[in-house]
């Protein structure tokens, strides 16, 4: 026997997720009478880490609402700057990010912006992924959308591009973190302290020991930093970058 049959609208931006034939019209889910709204959602392909508000009949409703016959749903996209697990994390904390092993770019690049970027650079598998988040409350990030269906999890999002340049434009939107350029090592994500020419010059090729002056170096990788060759590069990223983000930036001091 067949259980209450809803109808489902997804928003416009939740459509990739949704099979094809699906898109673009109103979506017809025949549930067990049990399982929650949530639930269902899922089952139709959306991460519920894309999901803003679930709205059936009009009225906003959680996760856990089991729909009844008959009922409408609206599926809304999460708000754009997103507040994530508000009970949890104090508005004044910057949140902290995970990114899978498919993501060493992009977590590079929060890194040169100052966020606080973990990265797994070998697959510890998503059980593994999933743990640490929940244990260091790290934001996610990813664009395996089974990965982030797990329960476990403490926060994720789904990254939509491929590209870089475009993952880290939707990241920073959609979460405005504070940006503190040049603070974190892009390597072990270990902060960033000044160091004079004696203290790094056993780690430098003869070239870079006469040709530079001004150094940096990380406190938990000892990893050193100066302005080669790629510098004007990564300052064009900084630069876009904290140009699109007013108003959350925070630079170090000189």
């Amino acid at each position: 026997m067949n259980g209450p049959e809803i109808l489902i609208d997804f928003a416009p931006d939740l459509a990739l997720f949704v099979p094809h034939e699906r898109r673009g019209r109103t979506t017809t889910a025949v549930t067990d009478g049990a399982s929650s709204l949530g639930h269902v959602v899922e089952s139709l392909g959306v991460p519920l880490t894309e999901v803003g508000a679930l709205v059936v009949d009009g009225h906003e409703v959680p996760v856990g609402h089991v729909p009844a016959d008959g009922q409408r749903v609206e599926v809304r996209c999460v708000p754009r700057p997103q507040r994530v697990r508000p009970d949890e994390q104090p508005p004044e904390e910057p949140l902290r990010f995970l990114l899978d092993v498919h993501l060493g770019t992009l977590a590079r690049r929060l890194r040169l912006l100052g966020v606080d970027a973990a990265y797994e650079s070998t697959d510890i598998g998503d059980p593994a992924l999933a743990a640490r988040s929940a244990a260091e409350r790290r934001v996610l990030l990813s664009r395996d959308r089974g990965l982030l269906r797990r329960r476990e999890l403490w926060a994720g999002a789904y990254v939509y591009s491929d590209r870089p340049e475009d993952q880290l434009s939707d990241i920073l939107e959609r979460f405005a973190p504070p940006l503190r350029p040049w603070t974190r090592c892009t390597a072990c994500n270990g902060g960033l302290r000044p160091a004079t020419k004696e203290d790094v010059a056993e780690r430098l090729e003869g070239g870079t020991r006469g040709t530079y002056d001004v150094f940096a170096e990380c406190g938990d990788c000892a990893r050193v930093y100066w302005r080669g060759a790629h510098h004007e590069r990564l300052q064009s990223i900084v630069r876009q970058a904290v140009a699109a983000s007013e108003g959350t930036v925070a630079l170090p001091p000189g």
